[in-house]
């Protein structure tokens, strides 16, 4: 799903229009990267987290070449944590092909 199709569905569910729905969802979009940048969590009970977690730096190896290695530097990266409402939702759900 894109960002437009969630807004498509939204409009759709709550029978509002596109330009009333596409800035609350922007403004969501928009306060988790704000928290997430500052180092916030974000929950949401029965969906799940957001989180910055910090990876330490390590050593890659060219999978062609596994004499070179190359330093990873350490970074911050933003994770998901799935709640258990929607982990339940996922593994109850058709798998499609």
């Amino acid at each position: 799903m894109t960002k437009a199709e969630l807004i498509d569905a939204i409009t759709t569910k709550l029978n509002m229009r596109k330009k009333d729905v596409a800035p609350v969802v922007d403004g969501v979009f928009q306060e988790i990267e704000g928290a997430l940048a500052k180092g916030d969590r974000c929950t949401f009970v029965g969906f799940g987290v957001f989180e910055v977690k910090e990876r330490a730096a390590r050593e890659g190896r060219n999978p062609q070449d596994p004499t070179k290695v190359v330093h990873i530097p350490a970074k911050k990266v933003p994770m998901f944590r799935p709640g258990k409402d929607l982990k339940d939702k996922v593994l109850d759900a058709p798998i499609s092909k």
